[in-house]
């Protein structure tokens, strides 16, 4: 991020929570790639958490086994402005050709996967201010001509809509108080498009008629920067993580969210002569600090379960609750810890796990240039495997990666400027 955080990175602030005790397994060693150990995390204090038996699982890994996700080095390239590119993204809304977003800078640009390895540069957008430096994007597309549109914000706040067909600004938002660290789009309703702030709150936009809907946060939001968040396969559950080291879930499907969003496509300003009404959401369903001691800087839903990542060299895989409820709301903050996904070299915050669309792989860099990948397509997580994938010009931190929608491209983005395309075999 900016130079006065970088001090920020390097000396993690640590929340009191319950101590958690690792049980080490032992995996297969296939290769040297397979660095990583894999653990099972469990809470002594049942009353916070239920785990699954780890005796179970370890005779399962010795059983089963699956070979590691293999990918090689394609291409890579380097963006003229040799600053951080902070954002990496497939449009999934049309996927002929092969098109992806890089952010960083005050730059978003636009590139073509070829079919022979290569990476093609189609276009760059500056933002009109210099000191502008984005930090994420999201695809989207119109609803009357059917053209792709770029979302994209970072620094300054302001969310930008880019047209890549006419190649000019068309829309921007402006209503976070402070820098935006990520955007979504909903899955069932591309306008509806969801921004994650340092002012400690969530908006969620209609960019087509130019609304903020609701605002996520406030009383029970919170209480520093939000960092990352993530619609569930339906839409219907959101959940937020953020330098407070807490993970919060929302619900998206109340009556009253569901009104203000048909209610945002109908209403008239001009004609009721005043602004669009936007509902404040201040009161999460769920909160925990139960996971992580420090920066949660990552969040993604896993069907029911949830990945989250934080600076301490760990992604966890957990849910809310036990894991015979079915209901997801649980009052009481429990959790249920299922798997630890151990790595090296990653203790800087802003950095950024994908799952590719059919949530059988995960992808993440660490500082050094090195991406592990995990094959989670296993009935026990214990089960997965891991490369890491390594380039001897690669030794920059990778801040984020991203699968191609048929998972078989992986891209990486680093703080040199770097883009890394690895290809599956």
């Amino acid at each position: 991020m900016s130079d006065s955080e970088e001090s920020v990175q390097t000396m993690p602030v640590h929340a009191k929570r319950q101590r958690v005790s690792l049980i080490r397994h032992n995996e297969d060693s296939g290769d040297d790639t397979d660095d990583v150990s894999s653990t099972v995390s469990t809470l002594q204090d049942d009353s916070l958490c239920d785990t699954p038996s780890s005796i179970a699982s370890r005779s399962k890994a010795k059983k089963k086994t699956k070979p590691k996700p293999k990918f090689k080095c394609s291409n890579w390239v380097k963006e003229d402005h040799k600053k951080p590119l902070f954002g990496v993204l497939f449009n999934t809304f049309a996927v002929d050709p092969l098109l992806f977003i890089t952010v960083g800078h005050n730059r978003v640009s636009v590139y073509e996967c070829l079919s022979d390895g290569k990476i093609k540069l189609l276009q760059a957008y500056a933002d009109p201010c210099p000191d502008e430096n984005y930090y994420c994007g999201a695809w989207t597309f119109d609803d009357e001509s059917g053209q792709s549109l770029i979302a994209a914000a970072g620094l300054r706040g302001i969310i930008r809509i880019i047209s890549p067909v006419t190649q000019t600004c068309v829309k921007h938002f402006v209503g976070h108080g402070a820098a935006v660290n990520e955007l979504k789009v909903h899955p069932n309703d591309h306008n509806m498009l969801l921004s994650v702030s340092r002012d400690n709150t969530m908006r969620l936009w209609n960019i087509k008629m130019s609304y903020c809907v609701v605002i996520f946060g406030g009383v029970d939001g919170h209480r520093d920067e939000v960092l990352s968040a993530d619609f569930n396969i339906d839409g219907r559950k959101l959940i937020s993580c953020g330098m407070d080291h807490s993970l919060r879930m929302w619900r998206v499907d109340t009556d009253v969210i569901q009104q203000a969003i048909r209610d945002s496509y109908t209403y008239n300003a001009i004609k009721e002569k005043a602004p669009f009404p936007t509902y404040g959401e201040n009161f999460p369903d769920f909160s925990t600090r139960d996971i992580h001691r420090n920066y949660v800087d990552c969040v993604r839903w896993l069907g029911d379960f949830v990945l989250s990542k934080s600076c301490e060299n760990c992604i966890i895989l957990w849910k809310a609750g036990s894991l015979e409820e079915r209901s997801w709301r649980v009052k009481e903050g429990r959790v249920s810890m299922l798997h630890r996904f151990d790595y090296r070299d990653c203790d800087i915050w802003y950095m950024r796990f994908s799952l590719d669309a059919q949530q059988k792989m995960m992808a993440l860099g660490n500082q050094v240039g090195r991406v592990f990948v995990w094959d989670i397509d296993v009935e026990d997580p214990v089960l997965a495997k891991c490369s890491v994938l390594t380039h001897n010009k690669c030794y920059s931190a990778v801040r984020q990666t991203c699968f191609s929608p048929d998972g078989e491209t992986l891209l990486a983005v680093c703080d040199d400027g770097t883009i890394w395309r690895w290809d599956k075999l």
